[in-house]
């Protein structure tokens, strides 16, 4: 399905109400460029899930953690280039403990699970628009 937000509040409820199907050891994969709003995605997923600490992008830390109705981990695969650097994040050790939250999947798109949902978020016609495709959950 297709979607268009006009607003981060709006690509924030659109979230929170793919949140609302999650079972909890879902693997979510975001496809998107710099910008394109992935860490507002994830904020409004965990304000879905009961979350309503900060939430942000985990780019140094590699993986944010948040203690919602189900634990949410939060990747931020930007600097991973081999199969190597995806094994030293613990990738695979979280897989099937939580939902799994990925941004920059594009690095490693092949080690996903078959059953991932994908979240591509392109930019709209205006500034604040995005183009939100969302495969693999019906909403």
């Amino acid at each position: 399905m297709e979607y268009i937000t006009h607003s981060v509040e709006e690509t924030e409820n659109l979230a929170s109400k793919l949140a609302k199907k999650l079972k909890g050891t879902e693997v979510i994969a975001f496809f998107g460029g710099l910008g394109m709003g992935k860490t507002a995605f994830t904020r409004g997923l965990c304000k879905g899930l009961n979350y309503f600490d900060g939430v942000q992008s985990p780019t140094f830390s590699l993986v944010n953690q948040y203690n919602a109705d189900y634990t949410v981990y939060h990747f931020d695969m930007y600097r991973i280039n081999t199969y190597d650097d995806l094994y030293s994040t613990g990738f695979f050790d979280y897989l099937d403990t939580g939902i799994l939250v990925i941004e920059w999947s594009e690095n490693i798109e092949n080690a996903l699970p078959d059953d991932y949902i994908s979240v591509e978020i392109k930019k709209g016609e205006n500034d604040d628009d995005r183009i939100i495709k969302i495969e693999g959950i019906e909403l």
